[in-house]
């Protein structure tokens, strides 16, 4: 049965990061110069305790955000989501209150036997496979992070003792269904890791012109099976993560 025009849409957007950053009244003055954001809330928690007077920004459903200082550094820090689409409406916050710098910290899926759980892939390239970043660019758009700021998250990371790769990170949605048929083509495209978020980060960061980069430890091995969310080197890589990001930031403001 055919639709009638006075049935269709005919605004531009229902609603935009602006609005989502006005409807939890965040302003550009409200957050730090940069944003150190992990997925879950129990990272953000750690986080929030090396700052010093962190001040509740907002907690709106499972997000909440936080803004302090380090040194004298204005930093804020969200539990910027597990999966593209809660990722994606935190980084249109971020993006929106104008933030100036994004570290995204998290954890991932190694896709290589040379990449062992307790590693770090610092990320300089990504294999869309998300369903949330064809709805902002062409499949032919080539996301990538901040060249200069990865290189100083690099630095940053070698200095935390771990062992450091970079590449390629291959985002999903599908977390239980990383087989062969589908992982074996991302692997020929250059992607060491696997991850759920990464993606859609650094792609919305790219849209908005906001340098951004992404840092992950290695929690599983899907080329041999490994499963290490028990296993105390993830744990210890995970922990390291923070530590690696402040690092970051107070080496780029000299501290």
């Amino acid at each position: 049965m055919p639709v009638s025009e006075k049935q269709l849409m005919t605004r531009d957007v229902h609603m935009t990061g602006k609005d989502l950053a006005s409807m939890v009244q965040l302003r550009p003055k409200d957050i730090g110069q940069y944003a150190i954001v992990p997925g879950p809330k129990e990272r953000l928690d750690s986080l929030v305790k090396k700052l010093e007077n962190p001040v509740k920004n907002f907690a709106f459903m499972e997000y909440t955000m936080y803004t302090g200082s380090v040194d004298g550094i204005s930093i804020t820090g969200i539990n910027g989501g597990r999966f593209a689409a809660d990722t994606a409406i935190t980084t249109e916050i971020l993006c929106n209150a104008q933030a100036k710098c994004l570290i995204r910290i998290g954890s991932c899926g190694s896709l290589s036997k040379d990449i062992n759980i307790g590693d770090l892939v610092v990320t300089t390239g990504v294999v869309r496979g998300d369903g949330v970043t064809p709805y902002y660019v062409k499949p032919d758009f080539v996301t990538e992070p901040d060249q200069q700021l990865t290189q100083e998250l690099i630095k940053a990371a070698q200095g935390s003792g771990l062992k450091v790769h970079t590449g390629k990170v291959w985002s999903t949605d599908a977390l239980l269904r990383e087989t062969k048929e589908h992982v074996n083509p991302v692997i020929e495209q250059g992607a060491v890791a696997v991850d759920m978020v990464t993606s859609t980060f650094l792609t919305l960061a790219q849209v908005y012109k906001i340098p951004a980069v992404s840092i992950l430890a290695v929690s599983d091995n899907v080329i041999t099976g490994q499963l290490g969310f028990m296993n105390p080197d993830y744990y210890m890589a995970e922990g390291a993560l923070i530590g690696i990001a402040l690092n970051l930031i107070k080496s780029k403001e000299g501290k």
